[in-house]
Parts: structure tokens; sequence; C-alpha cells
């Protein structure tokens, strides 16, 4: 399922592409795929962004959101995973931006579900975010009234970095007025934790099987943009989470762009050459 653009916004994508128009500087963002097994295969938790939000209004979305300055203060002695090094491999990201991406990663995954991906060591992960002095904590993030460096200082953990897997990697189109260069990582969701209806930028949440999502998707019952729906795609070929966990290591993410291009279907977005036999096995 290839995105149409619109009639009305044709001419204003071409005149961004042939350089009659400047495009808006993207802003760095980190995005979480976060799973769990059931008996329809791998199931993620989704939020449906709120109907007034600038950016993606009533889509269907992973936990994710722009890098905050302050995720860039994030101490490497404190994590339990990969070297930032590594990360910065993974990412084709300096170090410093890796680090930032992955902290976002795991702060705005606590902070739109409340699940938190940190424990006290590396063979622990914390069991239960649901009580109030947590629900406190998670709203303070929120409102950045609380440095995610600090929220784990003070309660005595370290992110698990080594829980996060690398997917891929999105750049909004040219000529959306919002722009958004968006890292995607996966997760499986820690045992004992529950996910929680929190984020105030989304109307309402739950989990749905992959493959699931994407038939929703294609009939319409359910809204995504492309990186959305062919990351459900992709990922719902493999028949538990474990398998996609495996899938995802050694990835290296290669920054895709959508562009405007002809074909069969009229005026579309174009996907990257990796997807296309993929995507063509829908039709």
């Amino acid at each position: 399922m290839r995105m149409q653009v619109p009639e009305s916004l044709i001419d204003q994508a071409l005149a961004y592409v042939d350089g009659r128009a400047q495009p808006a500087t993207p802003r760095n963002a980190a995005t979480v795929v976060l799973l769990r097994d059931s008996v329809s295969g791998p199931e993620a938790y989704l939020l449906r962004r709120q109907a007034s939000m600038a950016f993606a209004a009533g889509m269907a979305v992973f936990p994710g959101g722009g890098v905050d300055e302050r995720d860039f203060d994030a101490d490497e002695s404190s994590w339990i995973g990969p070297s930032a090094a590594t990360w910065a491999a993974a990412l084709a990201a300096p170090e410093d931006l890796a680090k930032a991406l992955v902290c976002a990663a795991v702060r705005e995954t606590f902070e739109e579900s409340g699940v938190l991906l940190a424990g006290e060591h590396a063979d622990d992960v914390v069991a239960d975010t649901t009580g109030a002095d947590w629900e406190a904590d998670r709203a303070a993030l929120e409102r950045r009234d609380l440095a995610f460096s600090d929220f784990l200082t003070r309660r005595g953990l370290r992110l698990r970095t080594d829980l996060l897997g690398v997917w891929s990697g999105w750049l909004t189109p040219v000529f959306e007025p919002r722009r958004y260069r968006t890292w995607f990582f996966v997760a499986a969701l820690p045992a004992g934790q529950r996910t929680r209806d929190v984020s105030t930028e989304s109307s309402d949440v739950q989990w749905l099987p992959l493959m699931d999502a994407v038939a929703a998707t294609e009939s319409n019952d359910l809204l995504m943009l492309p990186p959305t729906y062919l990351t459900c795609l992709e990922m719902g070929q493999h028949p538990s989470v474990a398998e996609v966990m495996k899938a995802a290591e050694g990835r290296v993410v290669e920054m895709f762009t959508p562009q405007v291009e002809e074909g069969p279907e009229g005026t579309v977005l174009s996907i990257p050459n990796s997807l296309d036999a993929l995507l063509r096995t829908r039709t």
C-alpha cells in the first residue's frame, strides 16, 4: 500500500523537490516498537494521536517523540548494554546524538506507556511502575519538569540499553511543514510490567497483532503513516518477539526520505527498495 499524494499537495510537494521552496529543518526523534507475544504472533502497543495534534493527527503510532536537550546529558557510565560507540555505529549517528537517542527512546516509552527499560543491575528490570509515586515522576518527565538522568539517579536505576534493538530510520518528506528525523527501535515488554493509557497526546491505546494492524490499515479501519505501516508489515513476518529481536541484531540504520514519484496508482511516495517486494505481496 503506497501513500498517494493528494492532488491539492502535488504542486506544493514538487515545489520543494525542484528547489522552488525550502524544506523545514527536521527535528531528531526516537520511537520504540514495544512488543509482546500473542496467539496471533507478535503484537505492538499502539497509540492513536489526538485529532487536534498538529502532526499525524488521528494516526496510530508507536511510543516516541523528539529528543530533549537534556537527553544529551545521558551518562554512559550508568548504562547497562552496548557502548555509545556501538550505538553510534548502529544508528549511523555521532556518539553524542546516539546517546541522546537511546535516552529519548527509553524516556518516551516510559512517558507514553508507563513501561520503563531500567533496573538496578544487569539482571534486573523494574517490575512495576503503576504506583502513584511512579505516575508523579512520569508526569513530571512529560512536562519536562524533571530530567530523565535525574529521575534514574534518584531511584538508583540504570538504563537497560541492552533491551533495545535497532530497526530503521525515516525522515519526513521535504514538503511537510513539520519534519522529523526518526530512529526506530524495538523492545520486548519486560516481564511483570504493564502498559497504561497515560499519554496526553493520545485519544486511546491498544495492543494489536502486527499483521492485524496491517490488515486494518489496508481496509482503512486504522490510520497509519507509511513508516508505521511498513514497520508492522516487516516485523509481522516473524513468528515471535524473540525472532523480531534476533532480526534486529546487527542492523545499521539507513535514513530514508520518501520521495514524490509517478506510478500506476498516480502520484505516490516512494519506499525503501528493501521493502518493495514485501509490499507487493499485499497487493
